[in-house]
């Protein structure tokens, strides 16, 4: 037996065995890519296991994570740190080998995936990334960027409308350095491919500008690896369609009823007697010194595009300090730029943003990102930086075009890249279209910036389905996300200053009317909450708000304190005030206090947990009509008179 057919027949055999020791997981996809990646692994995939961050290495993303049962099982044959102890530890609670792939869990996994079609858009994001580096730091005869992205992908990854959109600006932008490896078995979970799609692929994806492969024996070692050396040297963003057999080898091979079941006791012996395999998670010296010599020869390329780079350095000095540069966040000075503000008198959020984006922007040349066609009405755009497409690889502005999901998800993967600060932009209204990928933002850490603009029923004539009610609630409640409602410039400076020091996936939440000046405190916003407006002696009622409310709350104060004494707080950020101490928390919500009220154009229950059970939350129940601004806001109850009112009642 040829040693690649061994080792080919060892994947198959500890992955099934894995999932049989798991008592759960994914054996159909597992088993049935097992050529693909391995093929991938031995001959294409360049990476150094002594340095797995090494910035020139391949990139590759499970978006099928399903199947990550073999990707774990090839990450310890070629020696990343995943032991075969660690592959019997599969789906066990704190393991290296998590259910689905999870970034910075386990060596070598660079994307957590798992939710469909997300790491496709993910593999586009790194893509662009790399060109982006290539066309700044490339000279002749010195390619130090000069690497391929590759995604695995099933049917389902297809299907999803995320993948749609990515794949159709990947086209669009001629992505030649992504490649695409399709597990094309034509099941799925719930039966036969042809029960939910029978569209010809082929004409899809060359309609979208790919190049397409197609490899009719997805489940041979050599056709597998031929097909991916082919795809290298395309021009365009390549597809390869490789025909599988869902759980090849076992007695239910092809079948809907191997996707997400492990084999049991005696299906597994006969698997193994097929596979030529009597051990149990053991694997042979040829096997391993094999797979091996691919490790060897990937740290051999890194010592070598090492030297390349010193040779780089002394010919391009200065081409060469900027590459070193390129990622330095220290060059911005927030706190002088707030001595600035009084410049953004009387703007809109999305004027103020424009402002301090292109402030930040003219030092950090990592920043780059656009709107899902909305850059007009967002004002996330950088000047003079141009547009980022075919013959621009230097434009700094991408234009995702109205494809919400896919860019939320490629600027994610922008962000792992490396240290890029990708950011987007669209209404608020919108963000729902993003939530998935907002969420992954969050778990995987990403240093991702949503920027989101038309914050309140003040957005006018466009009507209920533009009006932003929910969307505040459903961006606070995703774990790990840091929602940022300013209510000037003051309060902005402060969530991108918390941004850029502390990291991570985080939302700025902006206004389309000009906003009523309340001198924000910059120092105090920065603690996510504080008393803008402090009561006299000690407060009767505190006021809290966010961001376009907070003039209202203002104004709200000034009637009250005829008769009572008031506090007025704003709250730009409810999770960086959570992280405060509970002593500064009790200081701001001034717990002695009779009444507390929040006042906020949304349907946020969350400030129940601040004004309490007895507290008066002024918020919105239902869709309002379409008209001017603000006489939609001042019919929804959003005026001084009616809020008096309301408090007043409360009081008695």
């Amino acid at each position: 037996m040829k040693i690649a057919e061994k080792t080919l027949n060892y994947v198959k055999s500890i992955t099934a065995q894995s999932i049989a020791n798991a008592g759960s997981g994914h054996t159909g996809a597992s088993i049935g890519v097992s050529a693909i990646m391995l093929a991938l692994f031995k001959n294409h995939y360049n990476f150094d296991i002594s340095d797995t961050d090494f910035l020139n290495r391949d990139r590759f993303v499970l978006s099928a994570g399903h199947a990550c049962p073999v990707y774990y099982t090839l990450l310890s044959l070629f020696g990343f740190d995943v032991s075969l102890q660690d592959l019997k530890n599969l789906r066990v609670l704190g393991s290296k080998t998590p259910g689905h792939p999870e970034h910075k869990t386990t060596d070598g996994v660079e994307v957590s995936t798992g939710l469909s079609g997300q790491g496709v858009a993910n593999a586009v994001g790194m893509a662009i990334a790399q060109t982006i580096m290539a066309e700044r730091f490339n000279s002749v005869g010195f390619p130090i960027i000069n690497h391929f992205t590759y995604c695995l992908v099933g049917d389902g990854d297809l299907m999803e409308g995320v993948a749609q959109e990515a794949c159709s600006l990947a086209g669009n932008l001629n992505l030649n350095k992504l490649i695409l490896l399709y597990d094309a078995n034509d099941v799925t979970m719930d039966g036969s491919l042809s029960l939910v799609n029978r569209e010809n692929v082929v004409k899809k994806f060359k309609a979208m500008g790919w190049n397409v492969i197609r490899c009719k024996r997805g489940n041979d070692f050599n056709a597998c690896s031929k097909a991916i050396g082919r795809a290298k040297s395309s021009n365009k963003p390549t597809l390869i369609i490789f025909k599988t057999t869902s759980g090849i080898g076992t007695s239910k091979e092809g079948t809907s009823s191997i996707h997400g079941i492990p084999l049991n006791n005696e299906e597994l012996k006969v698997f193994n007697k097929k596979m030529g395999v009597y051990e149990n998670f053991y694997l042979p010296n040829d096997v391993r010194d094999w797979c091996m010599a691919s490790s060897r020869l990937g740290k051999l390329n890194h010592e070598k595009w090492n030297q390349d780079l010193a040779v780089y350095a002394n010919s391009n000095p200065d081409l060469y300090r900027q590459f070193t540069n390129y990622f330095d966040k220290k060059k911005v000075d927030i706190d002088k730029l707030s001595r600035n503000a009084y410049k953004w008198e009387g703007l809109s959020g999305k004027e103020l943003n424009k402002i301090v984006l292109n402030e930040i922007c003219e030092k950090l040349y990592q920043v780059v990102g656009g709107s899902a066609d909305v850059t007009q009405q967002s004002g996330c755009f950088i000047e003079n930086a141009g547009n980022y497409n075919v013959g621009n690889r230097r434009g700094r502005n991408i234009h995702f075009g109205v494809r919400e999901h896919a860019m939320g998800a490629i600027i994610n993967g922008i962000s792992l890249y490396e240290d890029f600060i990708p950011f987007c932009s669209s209404f608020l209204s919108f963000s729902s279209y993003m939530l998935p990928s907002i969420r992954m933002a969050s778990l995987m850490n990403c240093n991702s910036l949503f920027i989101f603009t038309h914050d309140s029923l003040l957005i006018g004539k466009d009507g209920p389905t533009h009006q932003p009610i929910e969307e505040l609630g459903q961006l606070r409640s995703i774990i790990g996300l840091t929602t940022f409602r300013p209510c000037d410039g003051n309060e902005l400076l402060a969530g991108y200053k918390t941004f850029l020091r502390e990291g991570g996936a985080f939302s700025l939440i902006l206004s389309k009317q000009k906003m009523d000046i309340v001198d924000g405190k910059y120092k105090e916003a920065e603690f996510g909450g504080y008393i803008l407006k402090p009561a006299k002696h000690e407060a009767e009622i505190v006021l809290l708000a966010s961001g376009s409310e907070v003039a209202l709350a203002l104004k709200v104060a000034g009637e009250l304190e005829k008769k009572y004494d008031v506090s007025v707080v704003s709250m730009p950020s409810m999770e960086i005030f959570e992280k405060q101490s509970t002593f500064y928390k009790n200081k701001v919500l001034q717990k002695n206090s009779t009444l507390k009220v929040a006042i906020e154009a949304s349907n946020d229950a969350r400030w129940y947990k601040y004004i309490g059970e007895n507290g008066l939350f002024i918020g919105i129940e239902n869709y309002q009509g379409s008209g001017e601004g603000k006489e939609v806001y001042s019919n929804a109850g959003f005026n001084v008179k009616d809020i008096v009112r309301k408090i007043n009642k409360k009081m008695l």
